[in-house]
């Protein structure tokens, strides 16, 4: 049995996983559980992960998997449910599968690895012969395009994402406040940030505290996508 709090918490990671492809941050869990301090958040995790609902990961900030859901929520639960931070090799789609992986395997969709984005200081995203890279069907929208990007930087670490993960990007020209977007900045240099909107100005905010919040005019940045997916190899 889970309290409210507990029960609150773990819908907000497990919704905004579905909707970012990575867990929030400490901050904005303190932030929607309307809590004084992280120490609660803190709490929660601990007893969520004591009873079963999610595991942390080792030495990696915000890495949080969602292993069950409450019952009242498991009739609606997609099936073939797997989180959205995908751990192994997933870069050969169609590849052999052992039978008894078959049962669990996500289905897989191939969508073009162009080139690496910087989550730091800004640097040019290059294409690099559009090599072709196997994701789970469920990180991808139907009729839409996606592409895939491997990251070089640390500055989004506190969102779960790390130098040499692969984000996956679903091509769109507009963003809400709190998205994670492919930002072109005038027209030559593309980052990895959440993006705030202030006014008329866009903010490129950082999940690193070494890196300050970049602000632009909005004609000083394009949108090229936003963040559905997040693929990391060990």
């Amino acid at each position: 049995m889970l309290t409210k709090k507990q029960y609150d918490l773990l819908i907000f990671i497990h919704d905004r996983v579905q909707r970012d492809g990575v867990p929030p941050s400490f901050d904005e869990m303190k932030e929607a559980l309307d809590l004084r301090s992280k120490s609660g958040i803190h709490r929660l995790i601990t007893a969520l992960e004591e009873r079963g609902y999610i595991r942390r990961m080792a030495h990696r900030a915000r890495a949080v998997e969602i292993i069950r859901l409450p019952e009242n929520l498991e009739s609606s639960r997609p099936r073939g449910f797997h989180p959205s931070v995908i751990q192994g090799d997933l870069s050969r789609p169609g590849g052999d599968t052992a039978p008894e992986e078959m049962a669990t395997q996500p289905a897989i969709g191939a969508v073009p690895l162009v080139g690496r984005i910087a989550a730091g200081v800004p640097i040019e995203a290059l294409e690099q012969g559009r090599q072709n890279l196997g994701v789970p069907e469920q990180m991808l929208s139907a009729n839409a395009e996606h592409y895939a990007l491997e990251v070089k930087g640390d500055s989004m670490i506190e969102a779960g994402i790390f130098e040499g993960d692969i984000v996956v990007v679903r091509r769109q020209d507009s963003a809400d406040t709190g998205d994670i977007v492919v930002a072109l900045i005038e027209d030559h240099e593309a980052t990895l940030k959440r993006l705030r909107r202030k006014g008329g100005a866009i903010a490129l905010e950082a999940a690193n505290p070494v890196y300050e919040t970049r602000l632009y005019r909005s004609d000083q940045v394009r949108i090229q996508g936003k963040m559905v997916g997040l693929i990391r190899t060990y």
